[in-house]
């Protein structure tokens, strides 16, 4: 499993990619293997705030569905309307075009709080 050296991750397997003043948030490679084919997804539209630890959308697969939290407080800058007509792109390249949201934080210091690569796989196992 490639786990990108270049983000932040969540225990709840969520990764933040900081880009500027802005902070793209997608799912982990465990997570989209744990639900396996995901078939929805649905995200808080653009402007809408939220709280860090807040659900900002769903994902659902043909075993499950989970909540998408944010572990940064903010509003929605951008959704991914292409995982609308096409969820599957979460399973194919979940750190890439299957981005779930692009958030404008209040406060970036919860970003450096988030684990980094090596620190998220060791608690893998």
């Amino acid at each position: 499993m490639t786990t990108p050296d270049d983000r932040r991750y969540t225990e709840s397997h969520e990764w933040v990619k900081q880009e500027g003043d802005t902070y793209t948030l997608g799912l982990t490679r465990h997570a989209v293997d744990e639900l396996t084919d995901i078939t929805y997804v649905e995200m808080k539209s653009p402007g809408e705030s939220f709280e860090a630890g807040e659900s900002i959308g769903e994902v659902e697969s043909v075993k499950a569905a989970s909540d998408v939290y944010s572990p940064l407080g903010g509003e929605i800058a951008e959704v991914n309307m292409q995982l609308a007509d096409d969820p599957s792109l979460l399973n194919s390249d979940p750190f890439g075009a299957g981005w779930l949201v692009k958030i404008r934080a209040e406060d970036s210091s919860g970003f450096e709080a988030l684990l980094d690569a090596s620190a998220y796989l060791a608690r893998q196992g």
